[in-house]
């Protein structure tokens, strides 16, 4: 490993509640730069989510957390002790594989004391601690099977004990919900925080699925590339995103592009060829005059109607291409004079009436002036 010089804890221990620490770490396999200079702090019994798409190297910086690959450059910090050069297994640090990795000729007892007794742990100290980490999971009557009795779930679940009953410092999950179905996946994310509130350890994931980064974690940070591109909690990041990739990449957007021809302290307006009116924006923003900006609106935040509006919102013509019923919600695509589609997100109880707009009606798409994001990038 290239030789770096080491970094005191007190010269970043700055917060009593910062329990992980990546101090710009670099990891270079031959050619490809993996992570490019990451850094970032964990809060103790924080759930954390790295968030990105295949390639953006969430999954090398977790395994650089785990111990499984050692940083080209760069420190980990884990509760005030450089743990850089440890090997994993001298780490207090357990992961948890989007496999699941459970030994399929072994109990699900056995695949939960298996680490215990590497470890030497005595007998009766193991039974204890195993039937405690089942009973916490709720897998404790399932003690005697073997894993390929067991449902995707409870595989998890298993998984999960394993991975707690070593009483681990940090607990690093790769793609916990990936082999799961949609339904059983959104009730096992919920019950999984629980679990991890009860017992109180730290926890890193990694996952490609923003709805789970969304649901499960404290806070989140986006990878592209080998960088974190924003990093802050899921409701920041999905209102107030930086860049236009983040606010693509987080659920769904309508992005206008357009050039900056007003910008006082309290409102900005921008002109775009993709609306027939400025856009108003109910602040300003740091750029200058006459450079060109992005403007993401959410679909929930926009309206569909008939009438032309006269309140001083913005607002844009267009006749409506499809409609996506959603079950609470419809999704619409109104394609403005322009062309430009833009989406919005009605809910179920706004279209409860006969006139409720269809495919080819003529309406008109609204949206506050405080509902806004402006991007320079």
């Amino acid at each position: 490993m290239q030789e770096t010089n080491r970094v005191p804890a007190a010269a970043w221990s700055t917060d009593a509640d910062e329990f992980v620490r990546v101090d710009d770490v670099v990891k270079i396999f031959d050619d490809t730069v993996a992570v490019k200079s990451v850094s970032l702090s964990v809060r103790r019994h924080e759930v954390f989510a790295l968030l990105g798409s295949s390639g953006s190297g969430k999954s090398t910086l977790l395994r650089m957390l785990a111990g499984f690959e050692e940083p080209t450059s760069g420190r980990i910090f884990l509760d005030n002790q450089d743990i850089t050069d440890l090997p994993p297994y001298r780490r207090p640090v357990n992961m948890m594989f989007q496999s699941y990795a459970l030994f399929p000729h072994m109990t699900v007892e056995a695949n939960v004391a298996f680490g215990l007794k590497q470890e030497g742990v005595p007998r009766n100290e193991i039974h204890d601690r195993v039937f405690e980490a089942l009973d916490l999971v709720q897998m404790a009557g399932y003690s005697r099977r073997k894993p390929h009795q067991l449902s995707g779930g409870q595989q998890q679940r298993v998984a999960l004990a394993r991975s707690l009953v070593k009483r681990p410092k940090l607990l690093l999950l790769d793609e916990p919900m990936s082999a799961l179905d949609k339904q059983i996946r959104q009730k096992t994310q919920v019950e999984l925080v629980k679990i991890l509130e009860q017992v109180g350890v730290t926890c890193i994931l990694v996952t490609h699925d923003q709805e789970e980064a969304m649901t499960m974690a404290d806070r989140l940070a986006v990878m592209s590339e080998g960088r974190i591109v924003q990093c802050g909690s899921p409701y920041e990041v999905y209102e107030f995103p930086n860049s236009r990739f983040v606010a693509s990449f987080i659920g769904t957007t309508n992005l206008f592009t357009g050039t900056i021809v007003v910008d006082e302290a309290d409102h900005v307006q921008i002109e775009s060829e993709e609306l027939s009116r400025p856009l108003h924006v109910s602040h300003g923003v740091s750029e200058p005059l006459g450079m060109e900006v992005h403007v993401s609106i959410r679909p929930e935040h926009v309206r569909v109607q008939r009438e032309q509006p006269t309140a001083p919102n913005n607002w844009a013509h267009g006749v409506v291409s499809h409609v996506a019923w959603m079950g609470s919600y419809a999704s619409y695509q109104v394609r403005l004079d322009s062309g430009f589609v833009v989406l919005a997100s009605v809910p179920s109880t706004a279209l409860a009436h006969a006139d409720a707009p269809g495919i080819d009606d003529e309406v008109y798409v609204i949206w506050s002036h405080d509902c806004a994001t402006v991007l320079a990038s």
